[in-house]
């Protein structure tokens, strides 16, 4: 079908909550994006960083297949093949890095994406606090149940995952929102201080991402995690880190914590976990996992067959695949080539999780990004001034070399 009958179809019978780019994506392979007309695209967004291993790579291709052929889903009753071994995976990716003493064990509840991820994690937040008040107070005591998130930060599209984003604008016209998050400028360990200072008996969690993604690829600075962690450790809450985005493997480590000499009790991660099969997961170090019961929470796809089986391959396939070490190279080369243009400022980012700004004089990045599309680059902007580049993690340095010669004739 045609790019023109496709934008026919969808503009009777498809909701309007995407402003899509005109063009219809029919295959792909690696790094390679086939329109229908047949035009190929250097894609540097990825499905906004879920093809993490390219599109269509054989290893998770074939999982599919085989896993499709014998079993699909049968829900969470149950038990199936790979769920257990993607657990305890990610129990051994968390720990990496990680001092002894907190090394794990981790434990996962499987979703179906971030926002379902970070729902569990407040869930878990909450019901950490409600159970420390019961034990320390009695049964009838009120628990704490404020969470300290962070502006610009964005941790999904549910009423709860909104609330928690500290940006006013997704807000304004779902009011009232709930209620229950307390948010501090990013960077500022003053003002942190401050609100635990103020709250501190009220709070049950800060949750963060160590590199925002939403708002244009903004790291957070060592010392305001570092500080974060010993306030939620001083007051009895929880420190949940948001990696939906920055985590498998994106900024060159397995989650964007480890780069800052942290350690969590609470992660969330969807995106690139399953190389774009829709997946999630919520982990948690085991004494605050283990705070679950059996009816505390529950879904009815995640962790499903296919999940779990693409999840698997697509774990492998990175951890045994050096690229720890490639990511963090050519991300490296990246952010170096962008910063040699001229009209570009503030680059930014870790691994291949990158951002930058343009110039004034510069045209919008709106416009960087149609110019691109044209020329057969898929980019991303997330501001009139700021482009966003989450490219497989298969990403060469011969691509990128393409990229910025086409962003120099643009910009």
């Amino acid at each position: 079908m045609s790019l023109p009958e496709q934008q026919s179809l969808e503009s009777a019978y498809v909701m309007g909550t995407f402003a899509r780019k005109p063009v219809e994506f029919a295959s792909g392979r690696g790094m390679t994006l086939v329109d229908a007309e047949g035009r190929e695209y250097l894609d540097f967004l990825s499905g906004i960083g879920c093809d993490c291993l390219g599109h269509c790579p054989p290893a998770l291709v074939g999982a599919l297949d085989a896993q499709a052929g014998r079993l699909i889903h049968v829900s969470n009753y149950f038990y199936i093949e790979h769920r257990g071994e993607v657990a305890r995976h990610l129990s051994d990716l968390l720990s990496r890095y990680a001092p002894e003493g907190e090394d794990g064990p981790w434990k996962t509840f499987f979703t179906n994406s971030g926002a379902e991820s970070n729902e569990c994690a407040l869930k878990l937040a909450r019901l950490h606090a409600r159970r420390r008040a019961q034990a320390e107070g009695g049964p009838d005591v009120p628990a704490p149940y404020h969470v300290v998130t962070v502006d610009a930060s964005f941790h999904g599209r549910t009423m709860m995952t909104l609330a928690a984003t500290a940006q006013a604008k997704f807000h304004v016209d779902f009011a009232p929102m709930p209620d229950g998050f307390l948010d501090v400028p990013r960077n500022d360990v003053a003002a942190l201080e401050a609100l635990f200072a103020a709250h501190g008996p009220e709070i049950c969690a800060v949750m963060l991402e160590c590199v925002q993604g939403e708002s244009g690829v903004h790291p957070l600075t060592p010392e305001f995690l570092a500080a974060a962690r010993r306030l939620t450790r001083e007051h009895g809450a929880l420190l949940i880190c948001d990696e939906v985005q920055c985590g498998i493997f994106r900024t060159g480590r397995p989650f964007g914590f480890q780069h800052f000499g942290i350690v969590p009790d609470v992660v969330s991660m969807a995106k690139g976990i399953a190389g774009g099969f829709p997946a999630g997961a919520c982990a948690a170090r085991a004494e605050v996992a283990d705070l679950f019961a059996p009816g505390d929470h529950g879904t009815t796809f995640g962790g499903s067959c296919l999940a779990v089986a693409a999840a698997q391959a697509v774990l492998d396939e990175l951890d045994a695949g050096g690229y720890e070490q490639r990511v963090a190279e050519v991300g490296a080369y990246l952010r170096e080539r962008l910063a040699a243009l001229p009209r570009v400022h503030d680059v930014r980012g870790l691994g291949l999780m990158v951002g930058c700004d343009l110039a004034e004089d510069a045209p919008s990045a709106p416009e960087v990004v149609s110019a691109a599309l044209e020329r057969g680059f898929v980019l991303n902007a997330t501001g009139p001034r700021t482009l966003r580049f989450l490219p497989p993690l298969i990403c060469e340095r011969a691509h990128v070399d393409a990229l910025v010669e086409a962003l120099a004739a643009i910009v």
